[in-house]
Order: structure tokens, then C-alpha cells, then sequence
């Protein structure tokens, strides 16, 4: 009786260990995820989501045609893409925290910068699972600086690159002068002065007008470099960006209604420049003009240029929350996106630049990226990548950004 018993006892222990540690089916989760391979087999069957700015329809379109057919037809994974703005998502991932909520609701979320910063340094963020993916040692750059950092912050596993963007300048050939484009600060003076009240950017801290200032900042103030380390601290940042502020305040009697105030958003500028009101645009989608004049928003005119020095650039990435219901999932949704096949078909209807290092690819995949055809007006990814200036630590963002509101609107 008392062997019975025990080999009962022995049976059950056996079960509820293999439920503690082994794959969750229902929901695609491991209590300890070790392998791609686990993580393959937990995720069959599952819903992942994926949290982030619904802005871009030609994002979206790519996302729920393309990565999502993949991921069902080749994994019997159902990708659900849930718009909302990357404040909403820290705020809920966080509400969730507090809330002691193991399992939320959030697996995947487009992010990078000061949000990945905020997100890591409070522990909304499952990590490290990089080392989990077969496709960012086959198809990632490891060398890659940005592939270590994100706005200076050590990523370490926490995030996998998603795409890069560089910040390019727009203007319209038919409606501006021979020989006006700027290519440094000192002539983009010189051009708004040209074109008073035709000009302005996105209000801070909108993310496009924000890399804009930063791209000043650099260019004015000594260069990136002195900010690497530099102390978090707003007197000493003010004293660094001084001579930026004070051009900006030099700038503002010939900007759009004369500096007092600023469009709220990158892409309200975006519609003021496609209706002839402004003759410059900024973004930070290295290939907007050759969208735009493909869906007809811009002119066959509209041209997109860079100073010479170079412009701000940076990656964006994909992570996991740190209470995801669904991190198996999410893990093999992920490494399909760092595939060569899934970058170049996002290259191609996007045309975001790819995160794929060229040197890692075969013929054949090297081939299919460059047939790509970029569009009119764009700069091409070579000479982009080679001004390509980095971002600043993401904790000075916030500083420069309240600066900004404090010393140039309305001055």
C-alpha cells in the first residue's frame, strides 16, 4: 500500500513539474524559454500581438498582408497588429505592472529611443532573447553600433532591430529658385529668409521636429561627440546647445507665422507642404518622396536632399513586455522579421531601409534587394548611410526638447 501510494505521489510530482517548466500551448508561453526551437513548438497555434503606431498605412498594409500571412501559413502563428501611440502602450504596460499583472495583454511593440529607455530602466521589458534568434547572427550586422545601442542606451538583448530611418529634407524643384536647396545651416537661413513664412517644422516634442533640432544642434554646437556622456543635467545641456538656441531665436521672424507658433505634428507639415503652403518638409521616412509621389501626395518635382555634413539616424526595434502572454510567439514572429525574404519585401513596399547586413547575404538575396527600385526624388541608401550621424543618449532628448519650449517658440 505504502508503494502505491508512493508511486502515486510520484506520478503527480511528475506532472506538476512538467507544468511549471514545460510550454504553455494555450498561450505560446515558457516559464524558461532556452531555445528557438521551444520557443517554435510553444508558439503553434497561438495569437501574438504586436503594439505600435498605426500611422503609416503602407507599414500596416505590409504587416497584415505580408508578415502575417507568413507567420500562419508557415507557423500557424495569427498576428494581431494593435494600433497605438508608443505613450499608450509604456502607460498601459506600466498600469499593468502596478497592477501585479503576470500575464498582460501586450506581446510585441515597435519602439526605440527615450521609450526604450524608459521601458528598459523600469523593467516593462522581457529580456535578454536575442540569443534566441537564429536570424540576427545569419542575417544582422553584429557590428553594427546600433546594433548594440539604441540612442546610446546598451540594448543587451532587450530589442531586435526592426528597420532604420534617416532624416531627409523635402522641397519642390518648381517652386523655389535654381541652385536654393541649403546644405548647411548657415544657408538654410539664407533659404527661409528667401521664402519668409514659407518654411517652419514640427513642434517639439513631435519625434520628427525634435531629430530635426538635434541635426542643428550637432552642427552648431562642435558636433555628436561631446554628447556621448554627457551629464543628464539641463544647465549643462543648455550651455552645450546655446549657440542652436539662439540661431533658432534668429530663425523665427522668417518661419511660418513668424515662430510664435509651430505645427503640432510631422505629418501636419507633411499636409501643408503637399498643398503648396510651405516649400521644405522634413521626415524622418528616408523615402517619403518616392511614396509620395507614387500615391500622388507630392509633385514629380518634389526632391528630398541632406546637408552635407550628414544627417540623424537611427534603428527602431521590435521588443518583447516583460509580462507578454504570448513570448514564444512573439520570439518566432520577430526572428521571421530579421529574415532576408521578409526585409526585402518590406524594403519594397515600405522602402524602409533593412537591418540585413549586405556582406551576410547570398547572390540571390543581395540581387533582390537591389531590385528595388526607390522611387523618384530619393537619395539613395549608400549615399545616406555615408552621413548617416548618430542619435544621442535618449535622456538628453527630454532636456533639449523642454529647452526648446522654453527658449524659441514665440522668441
Amino acid at each position: 500500500m505504502k508503494k502505491k501510494l508512493l508511486a502515486i505521489c510520484l506520478v503527480l510530482l511528475m506532472v506538476f513539474t512538467f507544468a511549471a517548466c514545460g510550454p504553455d500551448k494555450e498561450n505560446g508561453v515558457s516559464a524558461e524559454l532556452t531555445s528557438y526551437e521551444e520557443a517554435l513548438e510553444a508558439a503553434k497555434g497561438t495569437t501574438v500581438t504586436f503594439y505600435g503606431w498605426g500611422g503609416d498605412e503602407v507599414l500596416n498594409k505590409w504587416i497584415d498582408q505580408s508578415l502575417a500571412k507568413t507567420l500562419k501559413d508557415e507557423y500557424d502563428i495569427t498576428l494581431e497588429r494593435v494600433p497605438m501611440n508608443i505613450e499608450d502602450i509604456l502607460a498601459q504596460l506600466s498600469d499593468e505592472k502596478q497592477a501585479g499583472e503576470e500575464k498582460g495583454s501586450i506581446d510585441m511593440i515597435w519602439i526605440n529611443g527615450e521609450n526604450f529607455y524608459s521601458a528598459k530602466d523600469n523593467g516593462l521589458l522581457y529580456g535578454p532573447f536575442t540569443s534566441l534568434l537564429p536570424n540576427m547572427d545569419k542575417y544582422v550586422d553584429m557590428e553594427d553600433p546600433e546594433t548594440e545601442n539604441d540612442f546610446c542606451t546598451p540594448i543587451e538583448g532587450y530589442e531586435a532591430p526592426y528597420s532604420k530611418a534617416q532624416l531627409v529634407m523635402i522641397t519642390d524643384t518648381a517652386k523655389i529658385e535654381t541652385n536654393a536647396i541649403p546644405t548647411d545651416a548657415k544657408s538654410f537661413m539664407g533659404f527661409c529668409k528667401k521664402y519668409p513664412g514659407k518654411v517652419t517644422y514640427p513642434a517639439l516634442p513631435d519625434f520628427t521636429g525634435s531629430a530635426f533640432v538635434r541635426n542643428l544642434v550637432y552642427e552648431l554646437c562642435g558636433g555628436y561627440e561631446q554628447f556621448t556622456d554627457m551629464k543628464a543635467d539641463k544647465e549643462t545641456v543648455k550651455n552645450a546647445i546655446q549657440p542652436a538656441i539662439d540661431y533658432l531665436k534668429e530663425l523665427n521672424p522668417y518661419l511660418w507665422k513668424e515662430g510664435k507658433t509651430f505645427p503640432a505634428s510631422s505629418t501636419e507639415v507633411q499636409n501643408m507642404f503637399a498643398e503648396g503652403e510651405l516649400v521644405f518638409h522634413v521626415s524622418y521616412t528616408a523615402y517619403d518622396v518616392a511614396q509620395g509621389i507614387e500615391n500622388g501626395t507630392y509633385t514629380d518635382t518634389t526632391t528630398s536632399f541632406q546637408f552635407d555634413k550628414g544627417t540623424i539616424g537611427n534603428t527602431n526595434y521590435i521588443a518583447i513586455a516583460n509580462n507578454a502572454p504570448n513570448k514564444a510567439g512573439a520570439i518566432v514572429a520577430i526572428n521571421e522579421v530579421l529574415s532576408a525574404k521578409m526585409q526585402q519585401t518590406k524594403f519594397e513596399l515600405t522602402k524602409y531601409i533593412p537591418v540585413v547586413g549586405y556582406s551576410k547575404l547570398s547572390d540571390k538575396e543581395v540581387k533582390a534587394f537591389e531590385r528595388v527600385d526607390i522611387g523618384k526624388g530619393s537619395i539613395s541608401s549608400e549615399e545616406l548611410l555615408s552621413k548617416r550621424l548618430p542619435e544621442m543618449p535618449a535622456n538628453l532628448v527630454p532636456i533639449i526638447e523642454e529647452i526648446w519650449l522654453e527658449e524659441v517658440v514665440g522668441k
